[in-house]
């Protein structure tokens, strides 16, 4: 008896989402007048939604922006088609190739046991067979700043060029922290962005030694702050003042009664 194929619903979804695209693309005003320039920023509006449901732990949101971001795939390879420049085939079988090229372990013969000895495997394959010509090739030159810099760090890891543990790390914080205040004091102005920049790609460094993404440990502290002080807003708006007339030591004493509490259900 023949065994059912596993992936035969997935095949038949993604076979019905071409076919809605092919038609979509042909009938919809809307969709017709879309080109790979109008696509882009939308396409990374939808990027963040999802970071955003991730970040959430919003497990039904994360499958509907999946959705989105798979929608988008599709529509870019169907224009390419239209312009005979590459389709949803190719794109799919260049993914394909890259996975088995850059999983020697997996599909050769090439041994690799931890994370990072398959890191490392990356990227020397991508220096030798991927046309890089420099460890830090393939860097987005508008990925956000902070992002930036845990990427360029951890690619330099892939060939060895890092630190040995976390203390020489944590050692050249102080260095730069150091040499920051050293041109507060000497207050110039040409000089602290650059050694503020230091610091903080070295506190960077120090994140990725503890295995903490510093863009995560950032936004969890955001949101901290954002809601700590909307709970501030909130009890000073119960006690009928305003927050434009209170003093500083005034609104820490508000603050301090916030750090207290979760969400703003708490201050009923």
């Amino acid at each position: 008896m023949n065994q059912p194929d596993k992936y035969e619903d997935s095949l038949a979804a993604f076979r019905h989402l071409l076919q809605i695209m092919d038609e979509l693309r042909e009938k919809c005003p809307w969709d017709r007048e879309q080109t790979f320039d109008s696509l882009r920023n939308l396409t990374i509006e939808e990027t963040f939604e999802l970071a955003d449901a991730i970040f959430g732990k919003d497990y039904q949101d994360m499958c509907k922006e999946l959705g989105d971001l798979m929608l988008h795939i599709v529509f870019y390879s169907k224009i390419a088609s239209e312009q005979h420049l590459f389709d949803i085939k190719d794109v799919i079988n260049q993914l394909c190739d890259k996975l088995i090229r850059r999983h020697p372990h997996v599909y050769g013969e090439k041994a690799a046991n931890t994370a990072n000895e398959v890191h490392e495997n990356w990227e020397k394959i991508k220096l030798k067979t991927e046309g890089n010509r420099s460890v830090l090739g393939g860097i987005p030159s508008a990925m956000p700043a902070l992002t930036k810099a845990y990427r360029i760090q951890d690619k330099a890891n892939g060939v060895g060029f890092d630190w040995d543990n976390k203390d020489q790390v944590w050692e050249k914080v102080q260095e730069e922290l150091g040499e920051l205040q050293e041109e507060v004091r000497n207050n110039r102005q040409d000089r602290m962005e650059e050694e503020f920049g230091d610091v903080l790609f070295s506190l960077i460094n120090y994140a990725r030694f503890l295995h903490i993404h510093p863009e995560d440990a950032l936004e969890k502290t955001n949101r901290k702050f954002i809601r700590r002080f909307q709970l501030l807003e909130k009890m000073v708006r119960e006690d009928g003042r305003n927050l434009t007339d209170m003093s500083l030591a005034e609104m820490d004493k508000y603050w301090e009664k916030a750090k207290q509490l979760k969400t703003l259900d708490d201050a009923l």
